[in-house]
């Protein structure tokens, strides 16, 4: 039996030089691209004239299709998986595939490129040593719940929000976080307008209660500062300070 190779590609996020020559080469070369907007990787490939068959591969029909695609692998075709932008599975369908992919002993290689929340992190200018990610909030159910847990978080948050709940997550941050956060929110990363806003939850509020944003964003949030307690001495009972 042929095994063969899903390759995941991550496309840019906005800037087409950031295609690396790599990822052409490769959706070039494989039998089949799995993209997650036909019409949206399209015009990708025109650019790149790359002429290789896509395949719909998206959030409503991956559990659906998984099976097939691993039949396919086993028989002998590679195959890359893309989405509309960045790096697949992140925040993105692919997961699914890669799970039943290393299950059924079919080899995975993922290409580094282009996602937006390492630039965001980068460009934040907070404490970049130690992070989460946690991806789009829950709309409704669990989203209370999912913000009393992040205001004790210590390390840099990041997390992506749509640009029509933007200002509306902006207070739910002073709700839980406090208005003196320090925030960083990173729009159209890559792009011509490419837009970081820095300071407070209420300053960053504030600038886009002003304006409206668009584009893809992404926040990085400052952790809870970590208050050192005094340390005492086990032998008087006293306390000490550095």
């Amino acid at each position: 039996m042929t095994m063969s190779k899903l390759y995941i590609v991550p496309t840019p996020i906005g800037n087409l030089e950031d295609m690396t020559f790599r990822a052409i080469r490769i959706l070039k070369e494989v039998d089949l691209i799995l993209a997650e907007d036909t019409r949206t990787s399209g015009k990708l490939l025109k650019h790149f004239e790359i002429g290789t068959h896509m395949y719909s591969h998206h959030m409503h029909n991956e559990h659906k299709t998984v099976e097939n695609l691993i039949s396919r692998l086993k028989a002998g075709e590679n195959i890359a998986l893309i989405s509309d932008a960045g790096t697949p599975a992140i925040s993105d369908p692919g997961f699914l595939l890669t799970r039943a992919c290393i299950e059924n002993g079919v080899e995975v290689e993922c290409l580094p490129g282009a996602t937006a929340f390492v630039p965001a992190l980068v460009n934040s200018g907070l404490p970049n040593d130690k992070f989460i990610f946690e991806g789009f909030m829950p709309d409704k159910k669990g989203r209370q719940t999912r913000y009393l847990a992040l205001a004790e978080e210590t390390r840099t948050m990041i997390l992506y929000v749509s640009p029509h709940k933007l200002v509306k997550t902006l207070v739910e941050f002073g709700t839980y976080f406090g208005e003196d956060r320090q925030i960083c929110v990173s729009r159209e990363l890559s792009k011509l307008h490419e837009e970081n806003v820095r300071g407070t939850v209420k300053e960053v509020a504030a600038h886009f209660d002003k304006t409206a944003p668009r584009g893809e964003i992404v926040v990085v949030v400052a952790g809870k500062p970590v208050t050192k307690e005094p340390k005492k001495s086990k032998f008087s009972g006293e306390e000490l300070h550095d």
